[in-house]
């Protein structure tokens, strides 16, 4: 026999959390789905050779986990024998099974957080499981809050990076940060600790820029008596092509603070730039009342003015060379920016398919203003940031969107 191809497979976080058994069974499962397109509906059966004995008995066995019985629906598809040859015969790919790879000094340098860009579900049970087991054996203090999970030492270096640098958060502040951990974890010391671990946070250091009080009394605009009745609009401009788009409107709300981000190939016209929050913000949220801008040429065409007037949304434009009178956009243009430039530091082209997060990051945390995320302000409740399952699927599509989002 000749090898005709190979494959390797790194595994996940929760792929190593696995019995001994389900990660040999999940190398066969693994392989088959590589060379589907040769093995399934194959004339004759093919035979699939193993060091782990147990697998023989696949077919046959009585009780499965809930794992195995799902891999089971996907094996119907193929016609195999498992045979068992022990390592000590099977020369060739047990010496591949205990390669020996050398670490570079360069990933063996410590690193105080998790790399930009990743999607940190799995990192998040990986890190509950750990918790629970050492809580298992270790109660926790007496002044833990009966609703939280206490936070021992040894995670607490781990728990910190995944609720600061995930997609969903957006490299918040230590406030924000706070509060994303504090309705479920508890430590003695936790508000002190983030504190600590968000100074020291290089890519926040590289990536924000400072802000300081504008001189002169600041006057705000009028609370709203309900969300999105009152919106602030502003353009991103001049931003590298990506995906085909080179601009993002800010849509803003002033009651919940809640945001809606919409890319444009090019400077949009009036007529463009109604259609868009027609589509994208007053079908979903209904007609506003008022709609602060700038004096950009959109806002200032007839266009612009007779189709909100047939809508009954009143104009406001705020003053010449003055932004500050339309700051909240100003602020989330500011940290749109922010959040793309820690995201998309390794290609400025990739901005296009970091927006639906950065909206999603924006309006999850919690305004000092209102005291609420955006999303409790406007739907009366917040989504859970992380939803999805940490196990891999069996539909080769959905694996590769996830793998895109990591990269």
């Amino acid at each position: 026999m000749h090898p005709v191809a190979y494959f390797s497979h790194k595994l996940f976080p929760a792929e190593r959390n696995y019995g001994i058994g389900d990660r040999e069974l999940l190398a066969i499962k693994l392989a088959l789905d590589e060379w589907r397109h040769w093995l399934e509906g194959a004339l004759h059966p093919f035979v699939v050779i193993t060091d782990h004995k147990n697998l023989e008995y696949l077919r046959s066995m009585k009780s499965m986990n809930s794992r195995q019985a799902r891999w089971s629906i996907f094996f119907a598809h193929f016609d195999f024998v498992i045979t068992y040859r022990p390592g000590s015969r099977n020369t060739k790919a047990d010496a591949l099974s205990h390669i020996y790879e050398e670490h570079s000094a360069e990933s063996s340098e410590p690193s105080t957080i998790l790399k930009p860009g990743i999607v940190l579900a799995p990192i998040r049970w990986e890190i509950s499981d750990e918790i629970d087991q050492i809580n298992s054996t270790s109660p926790p203090p007496v002044q833990c809050p009966s609703d939280r999970t206490y936070v021992p030492e040894q995670c607490r270096d781990r728990l910190m990076p995944w609720a600061h640098t995930s997609l969903t958060s957006g490299h918040p502040g230590e406030i924000c940060t706070y509060q994303l951990l504090e309705s479920d974890f508890w430590w003695e010391n936790m508000r002190s600790d983030i504190h600590h671990f968000v100074s020291f946070c290089t890519v926040c250091a590289q990536s924000k820029t400072p802000r300081t009080l504008p001189a002169g009394k600041i006057v705000p605009l009028p609370v709203p008596a309900r969300p999105w009745t009152h919106l602030a609009v502003d353009f991103v401009t001049d931003l590298p092509e990506s995906m085909g788009q080179t601009v993002i409107m800010t849509v803003i709300d002033h009651f919940s603070r809640g945001v809606r981000l919409i890319s444009f190939s090019k400077m949009p016209t009036a007529l463009e730039t109604a259609e868009a929050l027609f589509n994208h913000v007053f079908r979903i949220f209904g007609i506003p009342e008022d709609i602060v801008s700038d004096r950009g040429p959109q806002f200032i065409s007839q266009v612009w003015s007779a189709f909100m007037n047939r809508l009954g949304i009143s104009v406001s434009l705020s003053s010449g060379y003055h932004p500050q009178s339309n700051g909240q956009c100003e602020r989330m243009n500011q940290v749109l920016g922010k959040f793309l430039r820690i995201y998309c530091s390794n290609n400025i082209h990739d901005w296009a398919k970091f927006l639906p997060w950065a909206e999603l990051a924006q309006n999850s945390l919690i305004s000092s203003t209102t005291k609420m995320t955006p999303f409790q302000c406007f739907l009366g409740y917040q989504p859970p940031i992380m939803p999805w399952s940490a196990e891999p699927s069996d539909i080769p599509a959905v694996d590769d969107w996830m793998r895109r989002s990591e990269e």
